[in-house]
């Protein structure tokens, strides 16, 4: 009986990763700009030190890689990763643009997510908060409207 549970568990954590492996984070903020226009959509900035912050890595674990999160995202969100990490290598382009969006958004914490609009406005900012996908959800939905 134990096995039979053990195994339900693991197939149920692994469906629950699926989802948000699909999900899409581009690190090009042009072209999420330009897919943004085509498809009618905003932009989530997740500013992010993907390898050391705490706070960061439990934005991903409670909300990013959860299905609830990557249904919403796949109809409304162009994602973009804005990543500060310490030992994940990065080339120094990406390191560049990243800088220079950490000073456009005037970014002094992780994790810290931005929502513009397509053309780069700034329709609002979230962080991490506890609850899981629901409430975060419920936040990008009224930066939409």
């Amino acid at each position: 009986m134990k096995k039979i549970t053990v195994g339900l568990l693991a197939c149920w954590f692994a469906l629950q990763g699926l989802a948000a492996e699909e999900l899409n984070w581009q690190t090009d903020l042009p072209k999420a700009q330009e897919q943004a226009k085509k498809e009618g959509k905003l932009i989530l900035m997740d500013f992010t030190g993907s390898d050391w912050c705490p706070w960061c890595i439990k934005l991903h674990n409670e909300v990013f890689s959860k299905p609830e999160f990557a249904d919403y995202a796949k109809k409304n969100l162009v994602l973009v990763i804005v990543d500060f990490p310490r030992t994940k290598p990065q080339s120094d382009e990406l390191k560049k643009a990243n800088d220079a969006l950490q000073r456009k958004f005037k970014i002094e914490g992780y994790p810290t997510v931005i929502v513009t609009d397509a053309a780069g406005k700034k329709v609002g900012d979230l962080g991490y908060e506890p609850g899981g996908p629901k409430p975060f959800i419920e936040k990008l939905a009224k930066l939409k409207s």
